[in-house]
């Protein structure tokens, strides 16, 4: 059995500056086996996928090729010069900016309703159950559902008494799953706006209302300076993750008809697993992963100007 050593008794033996060195390691040490795991797991999951996709889009066809030789930015070139890339991008930026927009401007709509005391308390509950329902379906069952609505002999053609077929016309098919991305996205802006509505003091508001400002005024001047740390936040990270969509897309249009709806999710998926060219589609995946970065390192800059 080992002898059991106060800390006051290796103080006396190695002395106080020794001993305090020894504690600060040993907590440092204790620090790194508890972030051990955690740090395995993003090394193995996201490193090591992101370091081997990189090294993919520098070489010929991979997977497929046994021995693939180095291109160096061959692939780069090929993918830029690509029509379908370049449409995939221009579809992207249209469903992204045209989703981010509807979404802050439905969110903050509705957040402000709900913190209003135009309407009563059981309305205002039901009202809050009723907008935030979308979130809480998976793209899955979005997908079906607006699939069966705008279907030729769904409730959406019955309702305004036509026969249009919503997804798979190439003149509707990019509004209709915008629309749907809007109708499935705003409640977490809602809810994170009305949030920060609750939290903003009432004395600004009065003590605007007793200087004369009108409604308008208080909005622009008290409700969004108030609220515009929440809005770039959520503006800067709805860009990052619309920009990714691809569930919903696959699900209800697949990218057609004739690639009106081609994301670049969408399109790399197709370069890897319709074509099996896992280069291109290595550098696809490594082009879209410098637009996330670039969204990326604004939400990290915004986030520690707010601390």
């Amino acid at each position: 059995m080992q002898p059991v050593i106060a800390p006051d008794t290796v103080t006396l033996v190695v002395g106080p500056e020794q001993g305090r060195r020894r504690r600060n390691r040993t907590k440092t040490l204790e620090s790194y086996g508890f972030l051990a795991p955690t740090l395995i797991l993003l090394l193995v999951l996201m490193i090591v996928p992101i370091v081997m996709v990189v090294g993919y889009s520098f070489l010929d066809n991979v997977i497929l090729n046994k021995n693939p030789e180095f291109v160096g930015i061959q692939n780069y070139l090929t993918i830029l010069g690509d029509s379908g890339f370049i449409r995939a991008i221009s579809n992207t930026l249209v469903f992204t900016i045209t989703s981010v927009v509807a979404h802050l401007v439905l969110g903050l709509t509705f957040a402000m309703l709900l913190n209003s005391e135009l309407i009563g308390r059981v309305p205002r509950a039901i009202f809050r159950a009723l907008y935030i329902l979308p979130w809480l379906f998976t793209a899955a069952v979005i997908a079906v559902l607006w699939r069966m609505l705008l279907a030729p002999n769904g409730v959406v053609n019955y309702l305004l008494n036509t026969d249009v077929e919503w997804l798979a016309s190439p003149e509707l098919a990019l509004g209709s799953v915008t629309f749907i991305n809007i109708w499935a996205g705003y409640p977490f802006f809602m809810v994170s706006l009305l949030a920060g509505l609750q939290g903003i003091p009432a004395e600004l508001h009065e003590a605007a209302r007793v200087d004369g400002a009108s409604g308008i005024q208080r909005f622009f001047n008290v409700t969004i300076p108030q609220l515009r740390p929440i809005i770039v936040s959520l503006v800067l990270l709805d860009l990052i993750w619309t920009s990714q969509q691809f569930a919903l897309i696959w699900m209800t249009t697949g990218g057609g008809p004739i690639n009106v709806t081609e994301m670049l999710s969408t399109y790399t998926y197709k370069l890897a697993f319709s074509k099996y060219d896992f280069a291109l589609a290595s550098t696809s995946a490594v082009l879209v992963l410098l637009l996330s970065m670039v969204l990326a390192f604004f939400y990290v800059r915004h986030q520690k100007a707010r601390d």
